[in-house]
């Protein structure tokens, strides 16, 4: 899908797709999780076609899910990188809230909340893995004691409610901010969106020797 004439290029569609096998796969973890969590959530493990397909499928979205987001830390760590302005932006962050964009220090590309929500899940779902590969009883769960298998279940259960609340500030931020979805389905956002948001990464963009949003993205003819 090309951008729309006169927007700017966000996200190439490989970004995209890898970003939605990301989604979709936390959102069927999450599901099938929840119906092992507790019984009365039992009644989801119907979507995945009972309780024993969901034990059997749930480790295996798990590692499409770590080699998906994978994909994404390796294509945008660089750009996710803590420096002055994010903090600058922190310090600002009421009025990010009372989306007064004009008092808000101008970012990069990721402003410091997208920033926080990619590093938290850099450093959960690594948890989320190893923790589940210890009570993955088909293969693993034989070679660790069984206290061992029990504190695993403790910090998987943890790290897993703490992914899903950080997914919740993510989609939110998503929604609320207009225009950010845009750049997440079709790839692009107009300029105005750019400017108010990400001023900093639309000024670089028009540096003499900027090769643009993404080499890799398409362009309109």
């Amino acid at each position: 899908m090309t951008p729309a004439e006169g927007n700017v290029v966000r996200y190439a569609t490989v970004t995209r797709v890898n970003h939605w096998i990301t989604a979709i796969c936390f959102v069927l973890l999450t599901l099938s999780g929840l119906s092992m969590f507790h019984p009365i959530f039992f009644f989801v493990s119907t979507l995945f076609g009972g309780g024993q397909w969901t034990r059997a499928v749930h480790p295996w979205i798990g590692i499409v899910l770590v080699l998906s987001y994978a994909g994404l830390v390796a294509q945008s760590w660089r750009e996710n990188l803590w420096n002055p302005d994010d903090t600058a932006w922190v310090r600002k962050f009421d009025r990010v809230l009372e989306n007064d964009a004009e008092g808000v220090p101008e970012v990069g590309r990721f402003n410091a909340g997208q920033k926080s929500v990619f590093w938290a899940m850099a450093l959960l779902i690594p948890v989320l893995l190893f923790t589940g590969l210890v009570i993955w009883e088909v293969y693993f769960s034989g070679f660790t004691p069984l206290v061992v298998q029990r504190i695993a279940v403790l910090v998987h259960s943890l790290a897993a409610i703490a992914a899903i609340l950080v997914w919740i500030v993510h989609v939110y931020a998503g929604i609320w901010v207009r225009g950010s979805l845009r750049a997440m389905t079709r790839g692009d956002v107009t300029p105005g969106w750019a400017w108010r948001h990400h001023r900093k990464w639309l000024r670089s963009l028009a540096e003499p020797r900027s090769a643009g949003p993404d080499p890799r993205a398409e362009r309109a003819p």
